[in-house]
C-alpha cells in the first residue's frame, strides 16, 4: 500500500476509534493486535495484513468495506489483491470487491461477523473456495454462495484468479 494509501487509512481508523470513545488499548486489544502496531497504523506507517483490517473492522461493528472505502488502490498480500468497487446503503449492508489470487495461492480467511455471506463469480482460473469442509472448485462463470461466519478459504493451483466477491453482512456488521 502507498503513503498516501496508508495515511488516509490511519486517519478514518483513528476517526472511527475516537467516535467511539475508544482507547488505542481498548480497541487493539480487542482486535488481537499490538498496541504499537495501531498506533503506527493510525500514523500512516506499518504494513497491514488483510487479516488486520478485517479484525479491527469487526471490532468497529463496520463492514470491511467501510473502513478500506477511502482508498483506491488494491489492498493486498501473499498474492491475494483486492479492492472495494462498491457499497449498497440499505440493509443488509453489501460490498462488493474485485480480487486477483495469483498462482499457487492459498489463503485462509478468518470468521467474519455472525451471519455474513460470501458470493464468488469467477472471472478467470480455477479456483477452490469455501468452508474447509465444503469446498467448492469454480470455473470461470461459475459463483457459488457460503456463510463466511467461520474459518473459510481460496485456493488456487497453476494460473491466477480474478473474481467478483460480494459480502453480505449479517445484523452485527452493519454499519452503525
Amino acid at each position: 500500500m502507498d503513503k498516501l494509501s496508508l495515511s488516509t487509512l490511519g486517519q478514518h481508523l483513528q476517526s472511527l476509534r475516537l467516535a467511539r470513545g475508544w482507547s488505542l488499548s481498548q480497541l487493539a486489544n480487542d482486535a488481537g493486535i499490538a498496541k504499537s502496531n495501531l498506533c503506527r497504523l493510525e500514523q500512516g506507517n506499518g504494513n497491514p495484513t488483510l487479516d488486520t483490517i478485517w479484525r479491527l473492522a469487526v471490532q468497529l461493528n463496520v463492514p470491511f468495506g467501510t473502513l478500506v472505502a477511502p482508498i483506491t488502490v488494491p489492498l493486498g498480500e501473499d498474492g491475494v489483491q483486492v479492492r472495494l468497487i462498491d457499497q449498497g446503503k440499505g440493509a443488509p449492508q453489501v460490498d462488493a470487491y474485485w480480487m486477483r489470487c495469483a498462482p499457487y495461492t492459498l489463503r485462509r480467511a478468518e470468521a467474519h461477523t455472525p451471519g455474513t455471506r460470501e458470493s464468488l463469480t469467477l472471472i478467470s482460473g480455477k479456483l477452490e473456495a469455501g468452508p474447509e469442509a465444503a469446498i467448492t472448485v469454480l470455473s470461470p462463470g461459475d459463483t457459488v454462495t457460503f456463510s463466511a461466519d467461520q474459518p473459510h478459504l481460496y485456493r488456487t493451483q497453476a494460473a491466477e484468479a480474478t473474481l467478483i466477491m460480494t459480502i453480505t453482512y449479517g445484523e452485527q456488521g452493519k454499519t452503525p
